[in-house]
C-alpha cells in the first residue's frame, strides 16, 4: 500500500509539474547563492568564508524551499508523502503491535461488511429491472399480505387510475420432462403482461405477452430460466422451439431469460415462466373465475404513472377494494392495502425479521466500536510510552497539528489495512454462502454478492474508525507539554486522562457483555425449540411429498391412487404407521378458512366467528403425527364423500366456538359456503404457522371426504432414514414411475420453522465470539499497561515484604473494577436488547437464570484469562533488579 501511495503522489506532483517548480526554484537559489560568493570574494574575503557569508545572508536553503512549494500552494502532498514514510517506519518498528490493531479492525469492519451485504440484499438493494424506482405491489395493511384471487386483480388492474398496468404471477411446483423423465421444477405462473411491465429482454427467443392470452389454457408456451436451461439443455441455442412437459402436458419453449434476472422475489430462483391462464394444466384445476379463492395471485404489481405517488395510489387502489367488496360482499372483507417496494420481500418480512435485521446491525456497529474503543485505549497508552519523543519534536519547533496530522496518518494506514483484510474476508465469506440453498424443497437462496455500496459503506467504515481511535492520542497529544515530559520522563508521564481510558475500557467491556448475553438467549431459545412443544412428533417419522398432478391424474383419480400409496408403504418392513396430510405443520404452507357459528345465516365475512388453519388428513394420521386426541374419536375409513361431514378440532378451536374443548363433541359449525360440520374430537393445541405464534384455531378435516392431490405422505419408523427413503422411493416408482416426490426426515422438514433461531443463534454467536476477543485483548493491554507503570512501585512492596496475593490485588483490581462495571452495565443493556430476539426465537426470555449464571461466568473467565499474563509478569520480576533500574 505504502508503493502504492508513493507513487500516486509522484504522479500528482509530474501532473501538477511540482518536480519542475522545484528545479527551478533550486538552480535560482544555487545562482543567488554563486552571485553573493563572488561578491563577497571581491570584498577581500576567502572563498570559504565568502561562501559562508553568502549563505548566513541567503538564508536557510531547506526553509526557502518550503516557503516556495508553501506559495506555489501544494505543500500537501510533499507532507502527505513525509507522514507515509514516518508511518511505515513506525508501522515496521513495532509489527506486532500494529498487526494486533489490524487484525482487530478486520473482524470489526468484516463483520459489519457481512452483516450490511445481507440487509442490503434483503432490503435496501433495488431490483435489476427498467424503472425500479417506480415499481410498487400492493399489499393488505392488517396481515402484511398479497395474495388475493384473480377476479380481484383483474378489477385492480382495470379499474385504478394510478398505475401503468398491473402484473400478477405466482409459484407453481410441477413436473417438468424435458426429455429425460419427469422431475420436480418450481416455476413462476404469470400474467401476459408481466414481463411487458418488467421491461426485460430474453436471452433467447421471445417473451409471451397479452396478446398470446385467449382464454384458459390457450398459451401453453413456458420460458425458462438461464440456470436452467445452462444445467438441462448446456446451453443449446436450439431450445426455442422444443416441447417439454409439465405434469405430462405438452408446453412449447419460446424463450430464455436473461442471466441476472431471478424474478421479483429475489430469494426464490425459479426455473420457468409460464402465462397464468394455463392453470388448469399446470395445477390439475382452474381457480382463475373463483373471487373467493384468495391463493390465485401470490403478487401484483406495477409501474405508477407519472406525478403519482405512493399515497395517492394506496388511496386509489383502496377506493377500488371498497367498491369490490360493496359489490361482492360475500368473498370480502374490509381491508386496506399500501403499497411497497418488490425484491428480496424485504418490506413483507414483517417487525419480527426487520426488527432482528436492524438489531443484528446494530451489534455489528457494537462491534466496530468496541474495536475502536479497545485501539483507542492501546493507542493512547502507546502514546504515553512515545511521551518524551513527541516532547522531543515539539521542543525542536514542530508544530502540534503537524504531529497530529502524523499521528492520524498511521491510525488511517492502520485502518485501512484493516479495511481490506475484513472485506477481503467477508467478500469470501458472502462468495461461500451465496450458493447457500438451506432449503432443498425450495429453490430458495439470498444473492449476497456484494455491490458497490457494499464497498463503499466499508471504505467509510476504514476511515471513520480510523479518525475514531487516532483522536484519543491526537488529544493527548495537543495538550502535551514538552518542559513538563522531558523533565519527569516518559514512564512517569500520567499520559491521557485515567477517566478516557477507563470509559474506553468500560464501553468496550459492556458491549461485550451485550453481545454474550444475546447470543446465550438465542442458544437457550432454540434448545427450548428444538425439545418441542409442536402438536407433533417430528422424532423417527420421514415425510414424502407427493403432488399427483405432476404424474397427469385429475382429481377424481386422486383418492383411489392416494389409497394404493398409502397401502404400498405399509408393507415396508419397520413401518408402524403410514397416513397422508394435505400440508405439514409449520412448512410454510398456508390454509385458513373463515367459520361460523352453527345458527348464523348471514356468511359475510363480517359475521365469521373466527378464522382456523384447515389441515386434510387421512385416518391415521394423529397416531402417526404423534397428536394428542385429548377427546372423542379420530377419522376412520368410513368418513368419506358419502358419509356426513366431521372434523376434529383444536382446543383453542373449541374455547373460541364452543366456550370449553369438554363439551365440544357433537356440536357444529359452519364454512363459509354453507356447509354444516360435526365435531368428533378435540386434539391437542399446536403449531401451525410458525413457531412464535399465539395459540389459535385449527381443524383436521377427512381427506376422503375433501381430496387434495397436493400431499405429505408421514412414515413412521424405528429404521435407518436413508435405507426407509430408498424403500419408500422403490415402493412410488412401482406405482408410477412419472410421479416425482422429495423425501426426507420430518426433523429435516423442520428446517423452515427453526431457520430464524438457528440463524440467530448462529450470528450471534459469531458476534459474541468476536466481542469476546476484543474484551480479552482491551482488558489484557489495560493490565499489561498498568503493571508496566507501576513495576517499580511493586517492586518496592515485594521489598517490604507484600504477599502474592497483596501484590496481584494492587496491580490488578483497577482492572477487575472496571470489568465489573462494564459488565454490569452489558449485561443490564443484553437483557434489553435480546427482548428482539423473543420475536424470532421460540422462547427465547432475557430472564432465564442459566442466561444470566452464564453471562456472569463469561465474562469473570474472560477477566482471568485477559489478565493471567500480565499477573505472572507481575510476580516474576525481581524486586532488587526493579529497585536497581532508573
Amino acid at each position: 500500500m505504502l508503493d502504492f501511495l508513493r507513487t500516486a503522489v509522484s504522479r500528482a506532483r509530474s501532473a501538477l509539474h511540482l518536480d519542475r517548480v522545484d528545479d527551478d526554484f533550486r538552480q535560482e537559489l544555487a545562482s543567488h547563492l554563486k552571485a553573493l560568493t563572488e561578491e563577497n570574494i571581491r570584498r577581500g574575503m576567502q572563498p570559504d568564508e565568502a561562501l559562508r557569508q553568502a549563505h548566513v545572508r541567503l538564508g536557510s536553503m531547506a526553509q526557502l524551499r518550503e516557503e516556495n512549494r508553501a506559495w506555489q500552494g501544494f505543500p500537501f502532498l510533499d507532507t502527505l508523502a513525509q507522514d507515509l514514510r514516518y508511518s511505515w517506519r513506525m508501522l515496521r518498528k513495532s509489527p506486532g503491535f500494529h498487526v494486533t490493531a489490524i487484525a482487530t479492525l478486520a473482524l470489526g469492519i468484516g463483520a459489519n461488511a457481512v452483516v450490511f451485504a445481507a440487509l442490503n440484499a434483503i432490503v435496501l438493494r433495488p431490483l435489476n429491472v427498467a424503472r425500479p424506482e417506480s415499481l410498487y405491489s400492493i399489499h393488505r395493511t392488517g396481515d402484511n399480505a398479497a395474495n388475493q384471487s384473480y377476479p380481484d386483480y383483474l378489477d385492480l388492474r382495470d379499474r385504478n387510475r394510478s398505475f401503468e398496468d398491473l402484473a400478477a404471477y405466482n409459484f407453481q411446483l410441477v413436473g417438468l420432462d424435458a426429455g429425460a423423465g419427469a422431475a420436480r421444477a418450481w416455476g413462476v405462473a404469470a400474467s401476459g403482461n408481466y414481463f411487458d411491465i418488467l421491461g426485460i429482454q430474453p436471452r433467447l427467443g421471445r417473451f409471451f405477452h397479452a396478446a398470446d392470452e385467449h382464454g384458459p389454457n390457450s398459451a401453453p408456451y413456458i420460458v425458462l430460466s438461464y440456470g436452467y436451461w445452462h444445467v438441462h439443455f448446456r446451453d443449446d441455442p436450439n431450445v426455442v422451439g422444443r416441447i417439454v412437459q409439465l405434469n405430462k402436458h405438452p408446453f412449447t419453449v419460446i424463450g430464455v431469460a436473461p442471466p441476472e434476472f431471478r424474478g421479483v422475489l429475489l430469494i426464490f430462483n425459479p426455473d420457468f415462466y409460464v402465462p397464468m391462464v394455463n392453470q388448469d394444466l399446470t395445477e390439475g384445476g382452474n381457480a382463475l373465475n373463483d373471487r373467493g379463492n384468495r391463493d390465485a395471485v401470490f403478487l401484483t404489481l406495477g409501474h405508477l404513472k407519472a406525478g403519482v405517488t405512493p399515497a395517492q395510489a394506496a388511496a386509489d387502489v383502496n377506493a377500488v377494494w371498497a367498491a369490490i367488496v360493496k359489490t361482492y360482499p360475500d368473498n370480502h372483507g374490509p381491508s386496506t392495502f399500501a403499497l411497497a417496494r418488490p425484491g428480496l420481500y424485504g418490506e413483507f418480512l414483517g417487525r419480527p425479521m426487520r426488527t432482528f435485521l436492524s438489531a443484528l446491525m446494530s451489534l455489528a456497529v457494537l462491534i466496530l466500536v468496541a474495536a475502536c474503543a479497545n485501539l483507542g485505549s492501546l493507542f493512547a497508552a502507546r502514546a504515553t510510552d512515545r511521551a518524551r519523543e513527541m516532547a522531543l519534536r515539539l521542543a525542536l519547533g514542530a508544530g502540534r497539528l503537524r504531529i497530529a496530522r502524523q499521528v492520524f496518518t498511521e491510525a488511517l494506514l492502520i485502518s485501512c489495512a484493516g479495511g481490506a483484510a475484513g472485506l477481503w474476508g467477508a467478500v469470501l465469506l458472502l462468495r461461500s454462502l451465496r450458493a447457500w440453498q438451506p432449503f432443498p424443497q425450495w429453490p430458495l437462496n439470498v444473492p449476497l454478492t456484494p455491490d458497490g455500496t457494499v464497498y463503499v459503506v466499508a471504505l467509510l467504515l476504514a476511515l471513520a474508525s480510523g479518525f475514531l481511535f487516532g483522536a484519543v492520542p491526537v488529544a493527548q497529544i495537543l495538550r502535551t507539554y514538552p518542559g513538563d515530559v522531558i523533565k519527569s520522563g516518559a514512564r512517569s508521564t500520567a499520559g491521557p486522562r485515567a477517566s478516557l481510558r477507563d470509559l474506553l475500557l468500560v464501553g468496550q467491556i459492556a458491549i461485550c457483555a451485550v453481545l454474550v448475553t444475546s447470543s446465550l438467549v438465542a442458544v437457550r431459545g432454540l434448545a427450548r425449540s428444538l425439545r418441542g412443544g409442536f402438536g407433533f412428533q417430528p422424532q423417527n417419522a420421514i415425510v414424502v411429498n407427493t403432488l399427483l398432478d405432476m404424474a397427469g391424474y385429475r382429481s377424481d383419480q386422486v383418492p383411489a391412487v392416494q389409497k394404493r400409496m398409502l397401502e404400498s408403504i405399509e408393507t415396508i418392513p419397520g413401518v408402524s404407521a403410514v397416513a397422508l396430510v394435505d400440508r405439514l405443520p409449520l412448512n410454510g404452507d398456508e390454509g385458513e378458512d373463515r367459520i361460523f357459528r352453527d345458527d348464523a345465516s348471514d356468511l359475510r365475512p363480517a359475521n365469521a366467528a373466527t378464522t382456523a388453519d384447515v389441515i386434510k388428513i387421512s385416518p391415521d394420521y394423529l397416531r402417526t403425527a404423534g397428536t394428542v386426541l385429548r377427546t372423542g374419536r379420530s377419522f376412520t375409513p368410513h368418513d368419506d364423500r358419502t358419509a356426513p361431514r366431521v372434523a376434529v378440532v383444536n382446543q383453542e378451536f373449541a374455547r373460541q366456538m364452543f366456550g370449553s374443548p369438554v363439551d365440544s363433541v357433537g356440536r357444529y359449525f359452519k364454512l363459509r359456503d354453507g356447509i354444516h360440520i360435526q365435531v368428533v374430537g378435540v386434539a391437542e393445541d399446536g403449531k401451525y404457522g410458525n413457531l412464535t405464534e399465539d395459540p389459535k384455531p385449527a381443524m383436521f378435516l377427512p381427506i376422503l371426504q375433501s381430496p387434495a392431490s397436493d400431499t405429505w405422505l408421514v412414515v413412521r419408523s424405528q429404521r435407518d432414514a436413508s435405507r426407509l427413503a430408498d424403500a419408500i422411493r422403490g415402493k412410488l416408482k412401482e406405482l408410477d414411475p412419472g410421479l416425482p416426490s422429495f423425501i426426507q426426515t420430518w426433523d429435516n422438514a423442520m428446517g423452515l420453522p427453526l431457520f430464524p433461531a438457528r440463524m440467530a443463534t448462529a450470528t450471534l454467536g459469531v458476534l459474541g465470539l468476536i466481542g469476546a476477543m476484543l474484551s480479552v485483548t482491551g482488558i489484557f493491554g489495560m493490565a499489561a499497561y498498568s503493571i508496566s507503570h507501576r513495576l517499580k512501585e511493586l517492586g518496592i512492596r515485594m521489598a517490604l515484604g507484600a504477599q502474592r496475593s497483596q501484590v496481584l490485588k494492587a496491580s490488578l483490581s483497577r482492572p477487575f473494577r472496571l470489568l465489573a462495571f462494564g459488565s454490569v452495565a452489558g449485561l443490564g443493556l443484553g437483557i434489553l436488547a435480546s427482548r428482539v430476539l423473543a420475536f424470532l426465537v421460540y422462547q427465547a426470555t432475557p430472564r432465564d437464570p442459566l442466561v444470566l449464571a452464564g453471562s456472569v461466568l463469561a465474562m469473570a473467565f474472560l477477566g482471568l484469562l485477559a489478565t493471567w499474563i500480565p499477573a505472572q509478569r507481575a510476580l516474576s520480576f525481581d524486586p532488587l533488579v526493579l529497585l536497581r533500574e532508573d
